[in-house]
């Protein structure tokens, strides 16, 4: 009896010991889990954050136009510039947005001042009808560049660029080729306001004209609005009236002159932005701004820290303006020749044009 009591106070002695053994186990191994796991991340969390790549933000552009981005004239010149910056930079380093048909200048100032407010890069105010409005709003807001046209006034302004376009180069050569092939020796212009870039075509057109051949007449009409397509028309009604074969004009009211011209088959020489698709029969050459050759430009300074406080030009020897013949109307070569030759003689110098 003795021995069996032995043997078991053995037994249960030995089975306490095997199960305190057993239990060692889930009470110290979460330990070095419930420590060391969160650590982890501690520290190498902060060296992720660190290597994360910076997304630089596009630039944005906000444009005010006077008439419909496809208005075939000053405005789709500018919508035309801005699509081909996004498609050479990117639409996710360049984006812009556009308020079209803001001929009220009360409605296009509230809208420069709206762009303004959400923090644009650049905000243009495509019109030299604007220049008020934007010599008030710039102040306001220093940290953003504006921009406006066609002009070379930047109000002395350190947020302000102004741009231009050399149109008298253009008219020149329109003067030119539309000397050579008017036949009644009438020539008609149809002009907006005498002022910006329409005043220099004019001017340069005349002077092509009277170089190439001093017999011709040239009647100009200023209309006294950039929109009315209505007075555009009766103003070239009147042209053919008095006898010209030849028209041309600029701004974007000039598609109720070319209508007119294209009823009565009279030649129409274009500025701005490509006019054939309007009338491939009669349409011989247009004058085509590439506004985006100095509005790159612009970018560039303002990336780099200069908000404004120049001017730009854009011309034919920069290709900020481009002779864009119609392949629609059949040109004598002869004819072409004599207006290539001016083309260069403008780009090289040996071409002057004198200016009021």
């Amino acid at each position: 009896m003795k021995k069996f009591t032995q043997i078991a106070t053995f037994v249960v002695a030995l089975a306490l010991i095997l199960s305190a053994c057993g239990g060692a186990k889930p009470t110290e191994a979460p330990k070095p889990v419930a420590t060391e796991a969160p650590a982890q991340p501690a520290t190498e969390a902060p060296a992720a954050a660190t290597e994360a790549p910076v997304v630089a933000e596009p630039f944005r552009v906000a444009v005010i136009m006077p008439s419909a981005k496809n208005d075939m004239a000053f405005s789709q010149s500018m919508y035309d510039a801005l699509v081909a910056i996004q498609n050479e930079m990117g639409a996710d380093k360049f984006e812009f947005v556009f308020s079209e048909g803001m001929f009220k200048v009360d409605d296009a100032a509230a809208a420069i001042r709206d762009y303004a407010t959400q923090g644009y890069n650049l905000v243009i105010a495509h019109g030299s009808q604007y220049g008020s409005s934007l010599q008030e709003i710039a102040p306001d807001f220093p940290e953003t560049s504006f921009a406006w046209g066609t002009t070379v006034d930047t109000f002395g302004l350190p947020n302000i660029y102004a741009y231009e376009a050399a149109s008298e180069e253009g008219g020149y050569v329109n003067g030119v080729l539309a000397a050579s092939l008017s036949k009644s020796k009438t020539i008609g212009i149809v002009a907006p306001i005498e002022t910006g870039d329409a005043k220099l075509y004019v001017e340069g057109f005349k002077q092509g004209v009277a170089a190439t051949d001093p017999a011709v007449k040239v009647n100009v009409n200023y209309i006294g609005s950039f929109s009315d397509v209505a007075l555009a028309a009766e103003a070239a009604n009147t042209h053919i009236s008095n006898g010209a074969d030849v028209l041309t004009g600029t701004a974007q009211m000039v598609v109720g002159a070319i209508g007119k011209a294209k009823d009565s088959n009279v030649l129409w020489f274009a500025s701005d932005a490509n006019q054939s698709s309007l009338a491939p029969e009669i349409v011989v050459v247009s004058q085509v701004y590439h506004w985006e050759i100095i509005l790159k430009e612009m970018i560039s300074k303002i990336q780099s820290g200069t908000l404004g406080g120049e001017s730009f030009a854009i011309n034919l020897k920069n290709n900020g303006e481009v002779m864009e013949y119609n392949p629609g109307y059949n040109l004598a070569p002869e004819v072409k020749a004599l207006g290539d030759a001016a083309i260069q003689g403008i780009i090289d110098g040996t071409i002057t044009i004198t200016l009021p």
